[in-house]
């Protein structure tokens, strides 16, 4: 077989040499039937083989050959060695890897001599029976070998792997066959979402999932910059969804009175480690439910994932270790920005002036349309976010940044909200939702004013929303998950683009 892989990887000239030889092999290939076979069938799976072989005690060699396994498997050549007429291949599918055992003795020598010219990355159709080699490692031995995909692009070099961390985004094609990490990763994020499905629908939560639309003609349920696009045939503005929020209600005040959603969230603003245009939400709205209740099915559902995924509660993330199995803490936001904010004394809190002072002192800048409910969010984002590092839930947010939430009835200007922080990062927000219409109302023409001012992340005001909350929407108790979020905090990943298939990135040059 062709080796084509290097102790450095291959420059230009070299990669457009290697790439132009595979082509001459294609052409080749072409004048001999058919390049591109559609009909090898596969029975068995790497994974599914390893797992059920594992133990060596009992399936030793002479266990293995007495109680003969023919399997059919395909995949893509990682690794090949050999000598002479006998040849090792790693073969790697979806679920894993298995060796492959070649003997040009029983593949016969017309299979053998081609086998020999293609190249690692080519995708082979195999068949033979199970062996377990001198080392102990399960194999298949051959008897039948086709090449069924010609790669013509080299895998990075063995050993190096894909260094360029920003090539490994752009062509996470090629990092999901070479980097195991990158595999696990998202085969983990696969299993999270499954299983926030089945227990959010397990009883007795009971939840039901729903679509609502991903094109708004009005952005609303947060405060966002939108993108923007145009239906031509209505010959109308649409707006891609910065949330659900406000659709997911509505169904509530139809009668769903537990649903969810997991799906794609839009806004306008900046990339970072944290922050991608485009992420996944789950959001959920439960009837007769306070915020209280909904603390504690993030907690649960947190916990859950963790214990049942993962397999452990203790989670080190970004230089932390975190532990979700203890109860999460609850802190007033007020209350942790005066721990941590030892100048400011309580009667300032709610004080425009003293916080706006405080603010300045602290290198915030200060708008001239910030409250004290909008300072008191600035100086807890300055000086109390980044140190939680044990899931924290901060509850009970001003009004002014809370334009949804259910104000408190016993504390004027406080609204009954949380977000959840892990290790100085925000996994969640929920609240008591606000089902006075006339409340509601007045706080998005609050909104409207604000944009007005020039605040482009401000919302519009929804006159179809108010609405449906003058038909009548229960009680009821709403959830945000960033699902993103969620997978770094479970698989440990430092950025947001480790657990995005495609994360959004400039067009290469």
């Amino acid at each position: 077989m062709t080796d084509d892989t290097r102790d450095n990887p291959p420059g230009p000239s070299d990669e457009n040499r290697l790439i132009a030889e595979r082509r001459e092999k294609l052409k080749a290939l072409r004048e001999q039937g058919i390049a591109f076979p559609n009909d090898f069938k596969v029975d068995s799976f790497a994974g599914d083989l390893q797992c059920e072989f594992e133990d060596k005690d009992t399936w030793t060699a002479e266990a293995i050959e007495a109680a003969p396994r023919q399997v059919a498997i395909a995949g893509r050549i990682l690794l090949s060695r050999g000598q002479g007429k006998v040849s090792f291949v790693t073969l790697q599918d979806g679920t894993g890897r298995i060796q492959l055992f070649i003997h040009q003795g029983t593949v016969g020598e017309d299979t053998y001599n081609a086998f020999k010219r293609w190249d690692l990355g080519d995708i082979v159709g195999a068949t033979g029976v199970l062996m377990r080699t001198k080392t102990g490692e399960l194999s298949v031995k051959v008897d039948g070998l086709r090449l069924l995909t010609k790669s013509l692009r080299g895998l990075p070099d063995k050993h190096h792997g894909m260094a360029d961390v920003e090539q490994r985004y752009r062509q996470r094609y090629v990092d999901l066959i070479v980097t195991e990490e990158a595999r696990r990763t998202f085969q983990l994020r696969s299993k999270i979402v499954s299983h926030v499905r089945r227990w959010l629908e397990a009883a007795p939560r009971r939840f039901m999932e729903v679509e609502t639309p991903m094109m708004h003609v009005i952005p609303g349920g947060a405060t966002a910059r939108p993108f923007t696009t145009h239906h031509n045939a209505l010959d109308i503005p649409l707006f891609l969804r910065v949330a659900p929020e406000l659709y997911l209600k509505r169904l509530t005040v139809g009668g769903f009175d537990r649903v969810y959603e997991i799906n794609r969230n839009f806004r306008n603003e900046g990339v970072s480690t944290r922050h991608n245009p485009e992420f996944t939400m789950l959001e959920l709205y439960q009837a007769y439910a306070t915020y209280h209740e909904i603390m504690d099915l993030t907690e649960g559902l947190i916990r859950s994932a963790a214990t049942d995924v993962i397999g452990s509660t203790v989670i080190e993330w970004d230089g932390a270790t975190v532990d979700v199995g203890p109860a999460f803490r609850r802190w007033r936001m007020e209350d942790a920005v005066l721990e941590l904010n030892p100048e400011i004394k309580p009667g300032e809190l709610r004080d425009r002036d003293a916080m706006a002072a405080h603010a300045s002192r602290l290198g915030i800048q200060v708008k001239p349309g910030y409250g004290w409910g909008k300072l008191l969010l600035e100086v807890f984002e300055a000086t109390v976010e980044h140190t939680l590092v044990q899931p924290t839930f901060i509850t009970d947010h001003p009004v002014e940044v809370s334009p949804l939430a259910r104000e408190s009835d016993t504390d004027k200007g406080i609204t009954d909200r949380f977000e959840l922080f892990v290790n100085g990062k925000e996994l969640a927000n929920g609240f008591s939702e606000l089902n006075d219409s006339e409340d509601q109302a007045a706080r998005f023409q609050a909104q409207v004013d604000a944009k007005d001012a020039g605040d482009d992340e401000a919302m519009h005001f929804d006159a179809d929303y108010i609405r449906a909350l003058e038909v009548g929407l229960p009680p009821t108790g709403g959830l945000g998950v960033g699902i993103d979020r969620l997978v770094m905090l479970l698989t440990g990943s430092s950025s947001i683009r480790d657990v995005l298939l495609f994360p959004t990135m400039r067009p290469e040059a």
